[in-house]
């Protein structure tokens, strides 16, 4: 063969190669509630289109409509043996991912809110109360601005609904809680549970029923529930503020902020590490210091007075320092105020 045909053929296979190599395959199994929610799902997708995008995967995924369906869309995605990685979005998918795990321990797993204990499962928590009491303070500060808010009454009155009564959404609530507590002890926290993620219905009603208490603004861990809050804020031309991604464009004039999770930057990087090699099971809990969590002001149409911004970040190098530990349970919160310095 001459050279000029060796290195023809040479070229045609480094070209195959790249392209074999480049074919990674993802399977995802969303959370009930399913796409759409502008919150928890559509935030982890984000991170698979950007790894179709930047990476040049390949993915399929399903959309649960009840946690019973779990365990059998997880089964049916790695029985194919045909994808690199699987990503279980949500806490309730832990049970059946502790079985189905046990059953293909050679199929890499990540699994998003909750933890299980197998050597091919990235187990990704987050320390969501840190994030919270951020906004918590910042909402502490706003709800007695009448200078700046109009709509804002003189007291310290503040909501906060979470979809579900559970450790997980409570360590939400909790840091939400101590950050306006932390600003102004007195400040009154309303808390409910909507029983569900996709019930925008029912957290209207509960939002609703907070506003009439005398609450200028109320924060949502809810999924696709807390787009329900957004119009209670709306109709009574009150304030609230959104989770897990940038919601404040769905109501600008109403919406103060977000409290954001990364769960874009999350995926794409375990999807990279598939990639590159270097993927490892365990847990990785992740905060602040880890840029995994983050408020936003933007696309928000209401403007925040900068000195109070300036105080949450000075918030939040205290925390990323470890002079502050946000608590995450609520009956943490006394012993919390009274040790921490202001």
């Amino acid at each position: 063969m001459s050279s000029k045909k060796w290195l023809l053929v040479v070229m045609v296979l480094c070209v195959v190669a790249v392209g074999v190599m480049a074919e990674v395959r993802v399977g995802v199994v969303f959370a009930t509630g399913g796409l759409g929610d502008r919150s928890f799902n559509d935030a982890g997708y984000e991170g698979i289109k950007k790894a179709e995008k930047e990476l040049g995967i390949v993915y399929d995924y399903v959309e649960p409509q009840a946690i019973a369906e779990f365990e059998s869309h997880q089964r049916a995605f790695a029985q194919s043996g045909k994808y690199d990685l699987i990503v279980c979005l949500g806490f309730d998918q832990a049970d059946s991912l502790q079985k189905v795990a046990k059953e293909y321990p050679k199929q890499k797993f990540v699994l998003i809110d909750s933890v299980v204990d197998a050597s091919n499962v990235a187990s990704i928590t987050f320390k969501d109360h840190e994030k919270t009491f951020l906004v918590g303070a910042l909402a502490a500060m706003l709800t007695t601005d009448t200078k700046n808010f109009r709509q804002m009454n003189s007291a310290a009155r503040i909501g906060a609904i979470g979809g579900m009564d559970i450790p997980l959404i409570n360590a939400f609530l909790a840091g939400y809680t101590a950050g306006a507590k932390y600003i102004n002890p007195n400040t009154e926290v309303y808390k409910a549970y909507v029983d569900a993620w996709n019930d925008p219905a029912k957290a209207k009603e509960l939002a609703l029923n907070m506003y009439n208490r005398g609450a200028d603004i109320v924060y949502h861990a809810a999924g696709g529930s807390g787009l329900g809050i957004f119009k209670a804020a709306k109709q009574v031309n009150k304030y609230a503020i959104g989770t897990d991604s940038n919601q404040n464009f769905i109501e600008p004039d109403h919406v103060l902020l977000s409290a954001v999770r990364r769960l874009d930057n999350v995926i794409y990087d375990q999807i990279k590490l598939v990639i590159d090699g270097k993927w490892q099971g365990g847990v990785h809990n992740l905060g602040l210091k880890e840029k995994a969590l983050d408020y936003t002001v933007e696309d928000s149409n209401l403007k925040i007075p900068q000195e109070m911004i300036d105080e949450v970040e000075t918030l939040r190098a205290k925390i990323v320092s470890g002079e502050i530990v946000v608590p995450d349970k609520f009956e943490d919160i006394d012993a919390f105020l009274a040790k921490v310095k202001r």
